[in-house]
Order: structure tokens, then sequence, then C-alpha cells
């Protein structure tokens, strides 16, 4: 099977094994797990650029949401098609093996979703800031996806990322990202709709929930201090100076809190 390189060391597979969903991955000689990483909204499996060569001594799988990137020939995704495709990447990255989601903001919730509703899907779940309005309500709620989806891609990462970073985008990647849109208004009508898709004590495998400390930083540490509360598989930590990026500026504190969550399953 060929693949190609990402600039992360993980490398896309072509033609991938599960046909429209694009995989990529980053395998090691003896890994002591696989880590299986679901990127957020208006994101992609790349984007696990430097932590994929943070953890040599685990595999790690990435992949395309449906309708994101590689994977937008199977066009936008609900939150239970999501959750069907994770369950077909790990039972096709790790039949066997131990099972470690690493899930950043959507991709947790897609994450918890799973293992939610099937305990055995991993081991342990790590999420960074996955809102989960339900348990603790934003603040600021999240607003009705635009109709326009190009438009909606384009305030989404202004709002979440920053204006001058949207600025220092290329004209082909802001394209890319506008090419998004339709997925990411997707994502933002689960995140809107009235039916919480799971309660916390269906949750039986270990949580580690994590948040940096900038921006909506006072939401995310109340929603981690209520998770902590209602549930004992859920516990929390705040990486210090990260924002809501993690993955991207601060690989090596993520890095090193993806080993602890395992390693912990052997001391507990």
């Amino acid at each position: 099977m060929d693949s190609a390189a990402t600039s992360s060391g993980l490398r896309y597979l072509e033609p991938s094994p599960l046909g429209d969903l694009a995989l990529a991955q980053h395998r090691v000689s003896r890994p002591r797990a696989s880590v299986v990483t679901i990127h957020g909204g208006l994101d992609r499996a790349a984007s696990f650029t430097r932590l994929s060569r943070r953890l040599e001594d685990f595999d790690v799988i990435a992949y395309d949401r449906r309708g994101y990137q590689r994977s937008r020939p199977l066009g936008p995704g609900t939150l239970d098609e999501h959750v069907d495709d994770l369950r077909r990447v790990i039972k096709w990255a790790a039949p066997t093996g131990p099972v470690i989601l690493l899930g950043h903001s959507f991709g947790g919730l897609v994450a918890m979703t799973l293992v939610a509703r099937t305990r055995d899907s991993a081991q342990v779940v790590v999420a960074y800031e996955s809102p989960l309005p339900w348990v603790v309500a934003r603040p600021s709620p999240t607003p009705a996806p635009s109709e326009n989806a190009a438009l909606e891609a384009e305030r989404f990462f202004r709002r979440v990322v920053s204006d001058s970073s949207w600025e220092r985008l290329s004209a082909q990647e802001q394209e890319s990202r506008r090419l998004d849109g339709p997925a990411l208004r997707a994502d933002l009508t689960e995140m809107t709709a009235p039916l919480a898709p799971f309660a916390l004590d269906e949750i039986t495998v270990p949580v580690r929930y994590l948040y940096g400390d900038q921006r909506s930083a006072p939401y995310y540490h109340a929603l981690a201090r209520q998770l902590e509360t209602s549930s004992p598989y859920f516990s929390s930590h705040e990486l210090a100076g990260a924002q809501h990026g993690a993955h991207l500026s601060h690989p090596d504190l993520l890095a090193s809190e993806v080993r602890m969550a395992f390693d912990h399953l052997h001391i507990a």
C-alpha cells in the first residue's frame, strides 16, 4: 500500500483501507498501545504533527473526519456517523492491542460518545477542551450555524483562533478551510442539538479531561470540576500556557498527558 507523507511524520495511506475515509499513521516497532486521534472542527489528521513524533513508544493513527479535507467525498456527518467511523478506525488500527483515544474539541465528544455506547472500544480517553454544554452551559452559547458554510468556516476560525492567524493563511489555505465549511456546520448543529448524546454515568473507562489557561479557561475549569464531581472515571488537568490548539502549540505537554493516562492504567 502506498503512503503519502505529511509534514507530521504521519503518513496518509493511499488508497485508504477504509474507502473514502482518509487515514494517516505513524507506526513504531514495539508499540505499547495505539493512540487514535480525533480532530475537532475545521481541522485535519495532519494537525497532530508534532504530537506523533513525541509518542515514540506508541503507534499513532489519525484520520480526516468525514466531510473534512481528504474525507470530503463522504460529505458532512452526524455525530452517530462520526462515532461509527471511529469504531471502524479502531477495528482497523488495533484489532487486539490497547487503544487510547485522543479527542480534540469536537473530537473528544466523538470519543466519549463511543465509549459511552461501547465500553470495550478503548482503554482510556484523553479529551482536550471538548465542550459539553448539557453538563455545564457555555456562558456564550454556540451560535446557530450560518446558511453560508464558507462564511461560517471563516467566522469560526477567526473566533476560535484569531483574526491575525486567518490573515496569515495563504489564499489556498483559506479556500481549503472554506471548503470544510459544510462539515463544520454539521458539527455545530450537533453541538446545539436539544438532546444529550450520552449520560456521564454511561462512561465506565477512564477519561482524562484537559484544558488550557487561555481563552475560555473559566468555562473549561468549571466543566472539569463538574465532570470529576459527577463521575469517578473523570480526572482533569490544566495545561499551563496552552490555548485551544494545544496539539500544535504544546505537543510535549499533551504527549506527556497521553503517556501518563496510559501508565495510570497499570498503576491503578
